[in-house]
């Protein structure tokens, strides 16, 4: 496949980030994020050119990266309850959101079930210079020995928010993830308010599984 230069992919960076703003993503430190996130660094090199397009694209092992726009709306929920602190991030996957994460200032923790996936991600982060704490694991469990965590995005689809997850927030922390069936979920925002748990919901995506204890049982897909 023919090479794409930096200079072409930074100038389709910008009209992802157009595109976004045409979508309805207003939050400038989110689109700032997304311009300074080279989205093809996180391709394999046979799909590069799909970079920057707004879809969900195959990263093996039954995963995907998501459309940006979907990545933009989970972050921008977050950012506008939660704008800085401590945030684990469920299913690493390609990295991206992570990585997004990362440029907004977080403090990020990430775990990711599939090892190749973990593996991966990991030595990409290292590359990039990106001060990401990785692990690999079941994200429906969290990462208790981390926790209070003042944010957590789960970028799989859940039959339910996960108790463990919900009790690592630290208070007036936010989760944003996506709740419904194996089809189609509603993104959901859970905020703590010290025993109690305020629940918001929004548009309707489309997610992989959240695959684990407190999630879907891998069997069954």
């Amino acid at each position: 496949m023919k090479k794409v230069s930096q200079k072409v992919q930074a100038l389709r960076c910008l009209e992802m980030v157009e595109t976004l703003k045409q979508y309805g993503i207003v939050n400038q430190r989110v689109l700032d994020a997304f311009r300074e996130v080279q989205r093809h660094l996180f391709f394999d090199v046979d799909s590069i050119d799909l970079a920057y397009n707004d879809g969900a694209y195959p990263i093996g092992f039954g995963q995907t990266i998501s459309q940006p726009y979907t990545v933009a709306v989970m972050t921008a929920l977050l950012v506008e309850r939660t704008p800085s602190g401590k945030v684990l991030e469920i299913g690493t996957g390609s990295g991206y959101q992570a990585a997004i994460l990362d440029a907004l200032g977080y403090s990020v923790y990430t775990i990711e079930r599939i090892f190749e996936l973990y593996e991966r991600a990991e030595k990409l982060f290292s590359r990039l210079g990106l001060n990401i704490t990785c692990r690999c694991g079941d994200g429906t469990l969290g990462l208790a020995d981390e926790a209070p965590f003042d944010g957590i995005v789960v970028t799989a689809g859940a039959p339910e928010e996960p108790e463990s997850l919900k009790h690592q927030l630290a208070d007036n922390g936010c989760m944003v993830i996506p709740v419904g069936n194996a089809d189609l979920q509603q993104m959901t925002v859970i905020t703590r308010c010290g025993d109690r748990f305020r629940k918001e919901v929004f548009q309707q995506f489309t997610f992989v599984p959240l695959v684990g204890r407190e999630g879907w049982n891998d069997n069954i897909f």
